[in-house]
């Protein structure tokens, strides 16, 4: 199962990059166009891409390498065209994974993502959904990661990201992935924190 969600991420990413999630039949839209930021066609809203390492590194949590990670945003509320506190009660959908370089869990995972403006350049975030896991269950399964308990597993990310341009950002993310006690075995938890480059469509 581990190589299976490794394999079935990186196609995603691959197959999701700006080239295709462009519709091949739309115009570019010229550099001095008044026309919105978001070009017509394209699938997603916004992609980031990044590097976590391990937020914990208690005996029982630490995880060895890094986490390669990507995660699409979708708008099917009108958050970006909202204003005001409006656009916290229009949430984007959040899909992503993470690829460990060494042998630690990896993830998929969605969820909804509340983004709240400070001004033109800064911002705070905040998701929350679930993951499906590859790692540890118990102590019977023979890894050294953290020992996850279940297969599914709540997860929440709290982030603070830079507008560089208005199409490219930079992110702080903090994730955690655990059970909250909910199903039965270990719930040591998966924490992640690094940085992203996010860009927006």
């Amino acid at each position: 199962m581990r190589h299976f969600i490794s394999a079935s991420f990186i196609s995603f990413l691959f197959f999701s990059t700006p080239s295709f999630a462009a519709d091949p039949a739309s115009p570019a839209v010229p550099a001095n166009s008044d026309a919105p930021l978001r070009e017509s066609g394209n699938i997603f809203d916004e992609v980031r891409f990044g590097v976590l390492t391990s937020a914990d590194n208690s005996e029982v949590n630490e995880e060895d390498g890094q986490f390669i990670t990507g995660v699409f945003f979708f708008d099917p509320w009108g958050h970006r065209e909202a204003q005001g506190f409006d656009r916290l009660l229009r949430p984007r959908i959040h899909v992503g994974g993470t690829v460990a370089t060494e042998d630690e869990a990896n993830q998929v995972y969605a969820g909804l993502s509340w983004t709240a403006d400070l001004n033109d350049r800064f911002f705070l975030e905040l998701g929350f959904g679930g993951t499906v896991h590859d790692g540890d269950l118990g102590a019977n399964d023979g890894g050294d990661g953290p020992k996850l308990g279940c297969r599914t597993l709540f997860h929440e990310y709290v982030a603070a990201g830079l507008n560089v341009t208005e199409r490219w950002s930079v992110i702080a993310q903090i994730e955690h992935s655990s059970h909250a006690n909910l199903c039965d075995g270990p719930n040591n938890g998966l924490s992640r924190a690094g940085v992203m480059v996010g860009y927006k469509f």
